[in-house]
């Protein structure tokens, strides 16, 4: 799953305000900014953030000796 702080580096690749996201993922804003302040969501709630996320075509970079990260969609 993805971690707080690649929700938010996301977001701001795609110039996304949480009420984008919150529209987008079809979750509640505030169910996004609590996730992202390091509080608790569901699952369910996660999966749907992560799958708006992707399908705008974010890819995620794991930790891999370093922080965890995003990659930006590629433009054509």
């Amino acid at each position: 799953m993805v971690a707080p702080e690649q929700v938010r580096m996301a977001r701001a690749a795609l110039k996304w305000s949480v009420a984008e996201l919150a529209r987008q993922s079809e979750v509640a804003p505030k169910s996004i900014v609590r996730f992202e302040d390091g509080g608790n969501v569901t699952i369910e709630t996660l999966k749907k953030i992560q799958g708006a996320l992707e399908k705008a075509g974010i890819t995620w970079v794991p930790e891999n000796g370093g922080p965890p990260g995003v990659r930006m969609p590629r433009r054509e």
